[in-house]
């Protein structure tokens, strides 16, 4: 990289919530975020937002008359880019680059319309443009008045990081000054629990934690779904920033099946490999693995790990115990997670490995993330 890449400003809404000191809390403790609860006919663990986040959610879609239409995914999106821009002293109609990502996009009102046309053999005005994935980044656009690129995109499960590849790619060019990326996730929806299912991987846990991410233990696989939103405003440079992008890194594995990775996670090894770039592997502390709670995904993350970082492994930890796999929001919240052990200097680790002593400051950590058709990213975040 040219530049070293500020984080500016960084703003979540999560099942953990939306105030970084709370999250930093709850992160620190052992509770799960993670609850039994009924959709429809049918029962899930899921991880959904705090009642009061809700709340706070629905005043936003009120506020404006054409907002009422949008989907979830949509309106937490807004959210978190006004608040992110109120951070990073930024202001309405300044030229941001936006690039914001969901997996499966507008999941609610997709299955809505949806079962509407099967009922009626029609379906509303609105449900073409209130469906498209391009609404993520457009509306954010129309909210904060900005004048620079709308970019939105579905690179599954490692879609967030990629849009952060895509804005240090802006900001090293000098294509752009400022700009937003992230994800946002609506997924707790009938048909797309029901899919995750198909899939054999969801948790069919009935005591302890329902997730079980990077427990390598475990005899079966435990993933579970949660909602959120997250993006970062980066800057080339900010003397008073959250953090900075060292590094970045992707790869794409060579699949023998449609959702598989390779047994030694090939993509993993070539994303960290390029992210650490002329750092030594030992001067990386923790990682945030991407970890999804099942069987073979976790392990190979960690076979990969063990490739890259083969004399002393970095602190290892997932978030997705606590709070579920939030899709295409998934890898901005485990690089607040990142941010949050930078700024506390405190490593929270998961319940099911050996909890360390910090033996030095952590001033490297790698966020890893990958999704289905092995797209893997490794963004390198540092203190300094």
């Amino acid at each position: 990289m040219k530049h070293r890449i500020a984080i500016s400003a960084l703003a979540s809404v999560s099942p953990l919530g939306s105030d970084s000191d709370e999250i930093a809390a709850h992160y620190a403790g052992t509770h799960t975020a993670i609850e039994m609860k009924n959709l429809g006919a049918q029962a899930y663990w899921m991880a959904c937002l705090p009642e009061a986040e809700q709340q706070r959610l629905e005043t936003l879609r009120q506020s404006e008359a054409k907002y009422k239409a949008l989907d979830p995914s949509v309106i937490m999106a807004l959210d978190v880019s006004r608040r992110a821009v109120a951070q990073a002293g930024w202001k309405k109609g300044d030229v941001i680059g936006i690039n914001i990502g969901s997996s499966r996009g507008a999941t609610h009102l997709l299955e809505q319309y949806h079962e509407e046309f099967m009922t009626t053999g029609k379906t509303a005005t609105l449900s073409s443009p209130t469906t498209t994935l391009g609404n993520l980044s457009s509306w954010v656009a129309h909210d904060l008045k900005s004048a620079g690129p709308e970019i939105s995109h579905s690179i599954t499960c490692s879609t967030a990081l990629h849009a952060v590849l895509n804005a240090v790619a802006w900001l090293e060019s000098g294509m752009a000054d400022k700009f937003i990326a992230g994800g946002s996730e609506a997924p707790l929806t009938p048909f797309t629990l029901t899919q995750i299912k198909g899939l054999k991987i969801y948790s069919r846990e009935t005591e302890g934690y329902p997730c079980r991410a990077f427990d390598l233990n475990k005899t079966r696989n435990s993933m579970v779904l949660g909602e959120g939103a997250a993006v970062i405003a980066l800057e080339r440079d900010n003397a008073h920033a959250l953090g900075y992008i060292t590094g970045v890194g992707y790869a794409t594995d060579d699949l023998e099946h449609n959702t598989s990775i390779s047994d030694q996670a090939e993509c993993f090894q070539k994303s960290m490999k390029m992210a650490l770039g002329s750092i030594s592997p030992n001067e990386i502390d923790a990682i945030v693995m991407h970890a999804p709670g099942t069987m073979k995904g976790d392990v190979s993350e960690f076979k990969a790990i063990e490739k890259i970082f083969p004399n002393k492994l970095p602190l290892l930890t997932t978030n997705k115990w606590k709070i579920g796999h939030t899709f295409g929001s998934s890898g901005l919240l485990s690089i607040e997670l990142a941010l949050l052990m930078l700024q506390k200097q405190t490593f929270f680790g998961t319940p099911f490995q050996e909890q360390y002593l910090i033996e030095k400051p952590i001033r490297n950590v790698l966020v890893n993330a990958v999704g289905f058709g092995g797209n893997a990213v490794s963004i390198l975040i540092s203190n300094s």
